[in-house]
C-alpha cells in the first residue's frame, strides 16, 4: 500500500491551494498562493502529507497532457522544499515519490526539454542538499542511479541557488533598558 493514501487529496485546505495554485489557465505562477500553500503546510499536522498528496495527484494527472501544469505543479514543490520543514522533506525526498518524478521524465510520457531539465535539477539540488541527511536518503539514492544509469543532469550551479535551509528570522528589540537593543529569536517573541 502507498503512502500517498486514498481519496480527494484536492478536498483539504492545502489540496484546494495547491489546485488553484498549479491552474493551467493562470498566466504566471502565482507566487502569493505559493507562500500560503508554505504557510499552511507549516501550520498544520497533516499539511506535509496532504500537500505531497495533491502534488503526486496533479502531477500524474497532468503529466503527457498539459505540461504548464505540470511545471506550475514543480514550482509548488520546489517552493515547499525550500520554504518547509523537516516533515516535508522527509515526504519529497522518499524514494517512492521521486522515483514518480523520474517517470514523469520518462519516454512514455514524452515531455518537453524544460520538464525533463526541471526534474533533473530538483532531483540534484536536494540530493546535493541533503546528502548528510539519513532520513532523507532516498532522493540520494535516485540521484546515484541515474547518474550510474548516465542520466545527463543539466549544468547547475549549486552554489547560484537559493538555500533550502532557510536562516532563522532576528530581530533586534528595543526595551525600556536596552539602548543598544537585543537580538531575539523571532520564533521566542
Amino acid at each position: 500500500m502507498s503512502f500517498f493514501g486514498v481519496g480527494n487529496p484536492f478536498s483539504t485546505p492545502v489540496g484546494q491551494k495547491i489546485e488553484q495554485a498549479t491552474d493551467g489557465s493562470l498566466p504566471s505562477e502565482n507566487w502569493a498562493l505559493n507562500m500560503e500553500i508554505c504557510d499552511i503546510v507549516n501550520s498544520s499536522t497533516d499539511g506535509p502529507k496532504d500537500a505531497i498528496k495533491a502534488i503526486r495527484k496533479r502531477l500524474t494527472q497532468s503529466a503527457g497532457k498539459n505540461y504548464t501544469v505540470v511545471m506550475y505543479t514543480l514550482t509548488v514543490l520546489e517552493t515547499c522544499v525550500k520554504n518547509c520543514g523537516k516533515s516535508f522533506h522527509v515526504l519529497a525526498c522518499n524514494k517512492e515519490f521521486i522515483s514518480e518524478l523520474v517517470k514523469l521524465i520518462g519516454p512514455k510520457n514524452d515531455p518537453p526539454t524544460v520538464v525533463q531539465e526541471k526534474v533533473l535539477s530538483l532531483i540534484q539540488c536536494w540530493a546535493d542538499a541533503f546528502q548528510n541527511q539519513p532520513d532523507l536518503q532516498g532522493v540520494v539514492q535516485i540521484y546515484t542511479e541515474l547518474r550510474t544509469k548516465g542520466v545527463e543532469f543539466p549544468m547547475t550551479d549549486l552554489d547560484a541557488m537559493a538555500p533550502i535551509f532557510t536562516p532563522q528570522r532576528v530581530c533586534i528589540c528595543y526595551g525600556p533598558s536596552d539602548k543598544l537593543g537585543s537580538i531575539h529569536n523571532a520564533r521566542s517573541l
